[in-house]
């Protein structure tokens, strides 16, 4: 055999082999890559410990951080607070925290306002605050409101902080032995790993567990069993997936992705459910609330308590692709980069990291450091620190500053206008906004930049481009999803065949978040709108669902097609169940009441009403929703006491001086009721009823003259045919056809024939 025949042979050979591997890999691929039987198992969680063989640098990373020490045993390791039998005066007592051998207590108020002896079982947190849980019965973990202040190393008392001038006590919904400091549905599950709440609404108790106490590995990466089996095998066999056999993705993806994934915890948000990695959208298991108010200030900025996603989603910085771990290690929690290097990775130095930038002095300049508005000192040359410009903040909690990551430029104007607050004037306390917007308009020119909040603020106003604004805003995809979803929020009448046109397309977006909200705006008026709301029954998300089983909930069951009966049947039972997970607030059970009430099962309704006030006797709205049921059930007297108790609490709200109004009469109290009645009929501009009514406890007293004004009144307000008619058929009864036949002709010229 010559060499060309060898050669020849030997590519026989090897052309052979490669068609015979072709099939051998495609083997492999179908029976050993993608037919493992433990990747077709439900995935378990294993513990941290078991990833440091592999991950030991990350690990180290994480020992000691945030994370590590969310929460602990109650231990001499973890414990920072003074025990060394301190005494804390405070509104006439005095509270101590002291030790028994190595077990730690305090003596503080208790459930019924005396001074208690309570053991300390967990600590939670460690810095720039330690707080500390106490057991109760029903499985209670209370948050104490002895708080240790670890930045400067002494007591305080939480309520004193957080709830300034509220006189909190033991009555109250938030002191801390109530619900608004319960540990299990409060925090815990943002500080412990596989955390199952165990709320069990009938008997109001908890049976809650986690696999490991703190936030571990898993917490983020979901149970790593399957990623174990995977990390075992040769690389050859592993499979051909980011997730390396985990639930949780956490490479290769985009940023909307990744800050979802802390999302879940990093957010002020309504949970539908417990926590459970496997799901790929945030929105299976919570709602994260929009940067409007009440909790934040009209224009975005940080108000009440925030955990970053809401202001974060809502910056340019967001909006450009940049992730949490582009400033932050996600293991330790610390900034990647000291000072301003951090913000240099994306903005050149030489145009921002200077002093035609920044104005403000350099370190070792002579002047006078300042004190902000959150109590925070800022040295000379801190001015020229990115942060404290772009990235003001607010003490929470007493003691924790943390600062807004929406990432906005210092607006004085939008101070003067909306009322929101500016970095120059939060660290130059002493100088007006005028003097900062002096300086900014010297520095920067005249010209500023269009802010959601402005459209926001004159929808609040109800001027007259306000909603053409919002439109512009909702359509335009380089605004980030939550301020579009805002703008749905505020948007005006939807009486206004724009209004309406836009919140239908909005129901139809591709984003969950804007549908959600859509489908809360849309005030349901007739069949079309149903129609709008009915393909979202099938929806693929959860939150989504559970929104149009809310809105549905209101609408009377003949309106419900019956090709979607069965559908709405089933979302309804998901609605119950997330009800149910959150009943162990007082809002919880008020909506859980008001959601047999919308059944019709008012002995249920009843029962979560009573739950809820006994829990918060501040939840006023409730006792107006109570009373009308009790009204509608037959039972007066109960529904004018509970108006009454309202009224006192809340007496600027004028539609319930109506209701009471009714409710009186119904009790034989007219009188009473004409009182109440009178004033809303001033309160209520376009309220026509209210006059009909106070003109029909004239008719039953006989004084036809006042009756005939108060008819004439409601039609005054509102000239629509049955404030006519009622005045018509009112001259009828009585007997006064020369006014019958007058009204008769206005009414054909106003209606016609």
């Amino acid at each position: 055999m010559n060499e060309n025949q060898k050669y020849k042979r030997i590519i026989q050979v090897l052309s052979i082999l490669a068609l015979l591997m072709i099939p051998l890999y495609l083997l492999l691929q179908i029976y050993v890559f993608n037919n493992n039987d433990s990747e077709t198992e439900e995935p378990q969680f294993v513990g941290g410990q078991t990833c440091i063989e592999c991950h030991q640098t990350e690990y180290d990373d994480w020992t000691g951080s945030d994370h590590d020490l969310a929460m602990t045993e109650a231990t001499e390791e973890f414990v920072i607070g003074d025990f060394s039998d301190v005494e804390i005066p405070r509104n006439g007592m005095i509270h101590k925290a002291y030790k028994k051998g190595k077990d730690f207590f305090v003596l503080t108020d208790g459930e019924n306002g005396t001074l208690q002896e309570f053991q300390v079982k967990y600590t939670f947190g460690h810095y720039p605050l330690q707080q500390y849980l106490v057991e109760f019965e029903e499985g209670r973990l209370q948050t104490l409101a002895l708080t240790w202040n670890s930045r400067d190393t002494n007591w305080y008392y939480m309520a004193d902080s957080v709830y300034r001038d509220m006189n909190v006590n033991h009555e109250n919904w938030l002191h801390w032995t109530n619900q608004s400091q319960n540990w299990n549905s409060m925090c815990a599950d943002c500080h412990s790993t596989n955390l199952k709440t165990g709320y069990q609404h009938e008997s109001q108790s908890y049976n809650t567990t986690w696999s490991e106490i703190d936030v571990s590995c898993e917490a983020c990466h979901g149970p790593a069993s399957q990623h174990l089996t995977w990390a075992e095998k040769p690389e050859y066999l592993r499979s051909r997936e980011d997730k390396m056999g985990l639930s949780v993705q956490t490479s290769g993806i985009d940023n909307e992705a990744y800050v979802n994934v802390c999302a879940r915890c990093h957010s002020r948000r309504s949970s539908l459910s417990d926590y459970t990695p496997h799901d790929q959208s945030i929105y299976n298991h919570m709602i994260p609330v929009l940067p409007v108010e009440p909790q934040f200030h009209i224009d975005g900025q940080i108000l009440d308590e925030d955990y970053v996603f809401a202001s974060f989603t809502q910056s340019k910085m967001y909006m450009n692709d940049v992730k949490c771990n582009d400033c932050h290690n996600v293991h330790s929690g610390k900034l990647i980069l000291p000072g301003n290097a951090l913000c240099l990775q994306c903005h050149q130095a030489d145009t921002y990291d200077s002093p035609q930038h920044h104005f403000h002095k350099a370190k070792g300049e002579i002047g006078e450091g300042l004190i902000s508005e959150a109590g925070e000192f800022f040295d000379v040359g801190s001015g020229t620190e990115c942060i404290n410009c772009h990235m003001h903040g607010q003490n929470y909690m007493g003691v924790d500053y943390r600062r807004d990551h929406s990432f906005r430029i210092p607006r004085p104007d939008l101070t003067k206008k909306l009322g929101t607050p500016n970095a120059c004037n939060q660290c130059h306390t002493k100088e007006t906004p005028d003097w900062a917007q002096s300086y900014i308009e010297k520095w920067h020119g005249q010209s500023r930049p269009f802010q959601f909040g402005e459209a926001l603020y004159d929808a609040n106003l109800q001027t007259l481009d306000s909603d053409e604004q919002l439109i512009k805003m909702i359509e335009d995809e380089l605004y980030p999803l939550n301020i579009r979803s805002a703008a749905i929020l505020y948007l005006g009448n939807q009486s206004k065949e724009e209004i309406k046109a836009i919140i239908y397309q909005s129901l139809k977006s591709i984003h969950p978040l804007i549908r959600i909200y859509s489908i809360r705006k849309l005030d349901v008026q007739d069949p079309a709108d149903l129609e709008q709301l009915f393909p979202l029954l099938y929806d693929e998300t959860k939150a989504v669902r559970i929104e149009i089983a809310s809105k549905l909930a209101q609408i009377p069951a003949e309106y419900i097609p019956e090709k979607h009966q069965e559908m709405l049947q089933k979302n309804s039972e998901e609605y119950l169940e997330v009800l149910e997970f959150n009943s162990d607030f007082p809002l919880g059970k008020y909506n859980l009441g008001n959601y047999y009430y919308n059944k019709s099962n008012y002995s249920n309704a009843e029962k979560y009403y009573l739950m809820a006030l006994e829990q918060d006797q501040e939840l006023h709205q409730l006792k107006m929703n109570l009373a009308i049921m009790y009204s509608s059930i037959g039972k007066p007297e109960k529904a004018e006491n509970l108006l009454s108790e309202y009224i006192a609490s809340v007496p600027e709200d004028y539609s319930a001086y109506y209701n009471y109004g009714l409710i009186l009469a119904e009790n034989k109290k007219y009188e009473e009721s004409l009182y109440y009645l009178k004033i809303a009929s001033e309160q209520l501009p376009e309220n026509s009823r209210v006059d009909y009514n106070i003109a029909m406890l004239y008719e039953f007293d006989k004084d036809f003259k006042k009756t005939e004004f108060y008819l004439i009144k409601a039609i005054q307000k509102q000239k629509n045919e049955t404030n006519y008619s009622n005045l018509y058929q009112f001259y009828n009864r009585t007997q006064q056809q020369v006014k019958a036949e007058k009204l008769a002709a206005e009414i054909r010229s106003v209606f016609g024939e």
